[in-house]
Parts: structure tokens; C-alpha cells; sequence
């Protein structure tokens, strides 16, 4: 899983062959298909596997007991350290995730599905801490929508982009912090 993970985020999905990921692997094909019964199969499998893991790390986010906005601050850059950390070290998954593939339909429909479970996860940490009274009466949808987005753009150029900004030299916990900051505090620094 592994080897096609890092061949499909390398040579796209189409232009990666099973011959390529057991010629890879070391293994002969049919061992590949005693496994899985085609290229899709393990395509849908590694990408619900990806999720199963960021919706693990998004779920730390979801309140049990009431807490003042700092605890729901230092829960928040605990939850997004997890998370930079995860796709700092699923570089391959998060590419492929972030890019899609130009693939059948069920593979791209498991990308956006993840995407969606991964919004409403955020959607239901933010529901509770307004539950809580941690969080002002807001609409959780839209502010999930927006922080997904956030998350997305900072991941996609924290992890893939050519240029040498400071975004890119700085470590999972940085980012946590600074985007902690900004989704409690905003542009006013408050």
C-alpha cells in the first residue's frame, strides 16, 4: 500500500500500473491480487485508511467537559499539531488527497468524502464548544467551512510549494500556534 501510495502521488493514478507497484514491491502480480482485485481496490483502501486516521486526530478536538477559551486554545493546537504532524509524515496521502486523481469515479468520490467527514467533524467540535459556552452562539457550518479551508491552503503550502517562504521552514507546532492564533484571535491580534 505503501509503494502504490507514493506511485500514485508520484505518476498519477492512471500512469501507474500494478506492474509498476510489484515490479516496486518485489513481488510477483499475483501475489498483488491475492490482496486486493484491482489498482481501484487498493486505491479506495488506502484513501479510506487515510481517513479513518485524520477523522481520529480531528475527533481530540471534541469537548467533554466545559473550559474557558484558553483550555479550548490549547486543546486546538494540541488537536492541529496532530494533525501537521500526520501530514508531515503522509506527505504522499495528503498530496493525493489535496490533488485528487484523475481516476473512477469511487476513488475521486472517497477523496471528497473525506474532505466532507473532515468538515463536519471540525462542524461538531465547534458545535460543542458552543454547547459549552466556550464559543459565542455562531453558525457552525460556515465557521467549519472556513477553517477546513484555512487547513487546506496552510497544508498545501506548508508541504508542497517550490518557494521558500517562511510558512515552509517552520515546524508542525508553529503552525499549530500561529493557526490557533489566527482562528481564535483573528486579524486583530487580540
Amino acid at each position: 500500500m505503501k509503494i502504490s501510495l507514493k506511485l500514485f502521488s508520484k505518476n498519477g493514478y492512471h500512469k501507474t500500473k500494478i506492474s509498476d507497484i510489484v515490479r516496486e514491491a518485489g513481488v510477483a502480480q499475483g501475489t498483488f491480487y491475492w490482496y486486493f482485485p484491482s489498482k481501484e481496490a487498493i486505491a479506495l483502501e488506502i484513501i479510506q485508511n487515510g481517513q479513518q486516521h485524520i477523522l481520529k486526530v480531528v475527533a481530540q478536538g471534541y469537548r467533554q467537559t466545559n473550559g474557558t477559551v484558553q483550555d479550548a486554545v490549547k486543546s486546538s493546537e494540541k488537536l492541529f499539531k496532530d494533525l501537521f504532524e500526520f501530514a508531515e509524515e503522509n506527505k504522499n496521502l495528503i498530496k493525493l488527497l489535496l490533488n485528487g486523481v484523475e481516476a473512477e469515479a469511487s476513488v475521486n468520490n472517497v477523496i471528497k468524502e473525506t474532505w466532507v467527514k473532515v468538515e463536519h467533524s471540525f462542524q461538531n467540535n465547534i458545535k460543542r464548544a458552543i454547547e459549552l459556552g466556550i464559543l459565542p452562539e455562531k453558525d457552525p457550518s460556515l465557521e467549519s467551512a472556513f477553517l477546513i479551508s484555512l487547513i487546506l491552503g496552510t497544508l498545501d503550502r506548508w508541504l508542497f510549494s517550490s518557494e521558500h517562504s517562511t510558512l515552509t521552514k517552520k515546524s508542525a507546532g508553529e503552525i499549530a500556534h500561529d493557526l490557533v492564533s489566527f482562528e481564535f484571535f483573528g486579524l486583530l491580534g487580540i
